[in-house]
C-alpha cells in the first residue's frame, strides 16, 4: 500500500496506517494545508470567505473522502461548492464558473479502485505549479494550520448544473459541428468503467445528436469491471462489443474522464497516442498554429503539425508542464500521448468531452470510417519499458555517461534524457516515486523500437 505526496496533490490507497496510506488523518492534513495556502496566497484584505469547488469520480471511497474534505475546508472558514459526482474537466471549468479561489478533484485517475487522491487547482481551474505544491507540502509537514472560530466557519452548497454548462459550451464551440455529427448517424459503444463517464459521455453524445449509444460498465459504483487505465490489454470487452453491435466506433475514458481513446469499427484499436494526433489534424485544418505534447508522446503529432505549417514543441512529462509550454508557444492544441486533449481556448486542462466532440466532427467531415482515418496518419510504434536500479545508484552519473555516448545525436534534457535517431527516439525518465528508469522508444517498426529500448537498457546497466 502507498501514500505518494507530490507537488500537484496527494494520492494513496485507502485505509491502513496514517502517513503510509491515504487515511482520514492524511486527508485532513493535506486539505488543511491546501486551504491554508489558499487563504495565505489570496490574502486580499477581504473579510469574505474564500470559495473552493470540489467534485469526485465514482470511486468507492469518494463520498467518504468528500465529507472529510468539505468539513476540513469549512473548519478553515472556506466556503465549499460541491459538484458531487463529476469529471475532472468539469471541476476545472466550474472553478471559473463559480469565480472560486481554487478547486479539489477527488480522483486517482486511472489507478485501481483502492486508490484515491486530492488533485489541487488554482483560481483559473488549472493544476497548481511546482512551487505552489512545494509550499503546500511544507505547510502539511509543519501542521501550520489555523482553524476558524465558530462564528467564521465556511458554508456548504451544491451545484448540479456544472456538467450541463460544460457540455453546452462544447456544443457551442466553433469547431464542433453538431449538424454534421447528427447527419452521420453514428452508432457508438462506450466503456464507462463504472465511473462518472457513464453519465457525462452519453449526455454529451445526445447533445451532439448521437442517438444510438451502447454503454458498457455503466453503473457508477466504483467497482471497476477491469483495470481502469484505457490501455489495449484492458479494452477487450469494448473491442468485442463494437464488432458484435456493428457499431461505427468505440469510446473508452478513464474514471475521471480526462483521458480518451477510440476503437475502430472492426474492433481494432485506434491507438491512444493517436487521439491527440487526429484531433490536432482537425484543429490545424481550421486554425494555423503550434502544438505541444510531452517528450514521451508520438512523433506523429510533429509530422501532422509540420504538414499544416505549424511548429511542434515538446514539454516535460506532466499536465502542468504541457500547459506551461502551450502558453509559452501559443499552441492552438496540445496534450499528452495517453489520450489527453487540451484545447486552450476552452480551458487549460485535459478534457475527454471536447476531444470526443472534435473527433466526431472530424470523422463526419472526412466521411471516412474510423479505421480509414487512422490509416491516413503515419505509423509509429512505442515500446514502453522500465529498468530497476541498484540501491544507491548515481542517476546523474548514468545520464552523463549515456549523454556522452550519444553526443552526436540531438538530445533533450528538460525531463530526463531524450535522444533522437532521425525519425526514431528514446526517452529515459527516472521515476519520482520508485528506484526505476522508464524507457520509451519509438520507431516506424515495432522490432526497431524494442531494440532501441533494449540497447539503452544495456547502456544503463553498464553505467550503474
Amino acid at each position: 500500500m502507498a501514500l505518494i505526496k507530490s507537488i500537484s496533490g496527494i494520492r494513496g490507497t485507502i485505509g491502513g496506517i496514517p502517513g503510509d496510506n491515504l487515511s482520514p488523518l492524511d486527508v485532513v492534513r493535506f486539505t488543511a494545508a491546501y486551504g491554508s495556502w489558499l487563504k495565505e496566497s489570496l490574502n486580499d484584505g477581504s473579510t469574505q470567505p474564500k470559495k473552493v469547488v470540489i467534485g469526485r469520480d465514482g470511486r468507492i471511497s469518494g463520498e467518504l473522502v468528500q465529507r472529510i474534505v468539505v468539513s476540513t475546508l469549512n473548519a478553515l472558514g472556506i466556503d465549499v461548492v460541491d459538484l458531487g459526482l463529476s469529471t475532472t474537466p468539469t471541476v476545472e471549468m466550474a472553478v471559473v464558473f463559480e469565480k472560486a479561489a481554487g478547486g479539489i478533484i477527488l480522483t486517482a485517475s486511472h489507478n485501481p479502485k483502492e486508490w484515491n487522491a486530492l488533485k489541487l487547482l488554482n483560481n483559473k481551474g488549472e493544476f497548481i505549479s511546482g512551487e505552489e505544491g512545494a509550499k503546500i507540502l511544507e505547510i502539511a509537514a509543519a501542521d501550520k494550520f489555523i482553524f476558524a472560530d465558530v462564528d467564521n466557519l465556511g458554508s456548504y452548497s451544491t451545484n448540479d448544473t456544472a456538467l450541463e454548462k460544460h457540455i453546452q459550451i462544447i456544443v457551442d464551440y466553433p469547431l464542433v459541428d453538431v449538424a454534421a455529427i447528427k447527419q452521420a448517424g453514428f452508432k457508438i459503444v462506450l466503456d464507462a468503467i463504472n465511473s462518472t463517464g457513464a453519465t457525462a459521455v452519453p449526455q454529451l453524445l445526445k447533445a451532439l445528436g448521437v442517438e444510438d449509444i451502447v454503454v458498457l460498465n455503466g453503473e457508477v459504483n466504483g467497482q471497476f469491471a477491469h483495470n481502469p487505465e484505457p490501455l489495449p490489454e484492458h479494452l477487450n470487452q469494448l473491442c468485442n462489443e463494437v464488432n458484435k453491435q456493428k457499431a461505427h466506433m468505440g469510446i473508452a475514458v478513464d474514471p475521471d474522464v480526462d483521458r480518451l481513446c477510440f476503437v475502430c469499427e472492426d474492433g481494432s484499436l485506434f491507438g491512444e497516442e493517436y487521439t491527440l494526433v487526429a484531433v490536432a489534424d482537425y484543429v490545424l485544418k481550421h486554425r494555423k498554429g503550434n502544438t505541444v505534447s510531452n517528450l514521451s508522446s508520438t512523433r506523429a503529432l510533429r509530422d501532422v503539425t509540420e504538414k499544416h505549417g505549424g511548429q511542434y514543441f515538446p514539454s516535460a512529462v506532466g499536465e502542468v508542464n504541457v500547459v506551461n509550454m502551450m502558453k509559452e508557444s501559443k499552441a492552438v492544441i496540445g496534450g499528452e500521448g495517453n489520450g489527453g486533449i487540451i484545447v486552450p481556448d476552452l480551458h487549460y486542462g485535459r478534457d475527454a468531452l471536447i476531444g470526443i466532440a472534435l473527433f466526431l466532427t472530424h470523422l463526419a467531415h472526412e466521411k471516412k470510417t474510423v479505421k480509414q482515418l487512422r490509416n491516413s496518419y503515419p505509423d509509429y510504434f512505442i515500446s514502453k519499458n522500465k529498468i530497476e536500479l541498484n540501491p544507491g545508484t548515481d542517476l546523474k552519473k548514468i545520464f552523463t555517461v549515456i549523454q556522452k555516448k550519444y553526443k552526436k545525436q540531438p538530445i533533450n534534457t528538460i525531463d530526463g534524457l531524450k535522444i533522437e535517431f532521425d525519425t526514431d527516439w528514446v526517452h529515459l525518465r527516472p521515476s519520482n516515486t520508485e528506484p526505476i528508469i522508464r524507457i520509451y522508444a519509438e520507431s516506424n517498426f515495432q522490432t526497431t523500437a524494442a531494440n532501441i529500448a533494449k540497447r539503452l537498457m544495456q547502456d544503463i546497466n553498464e553505467a550503474q
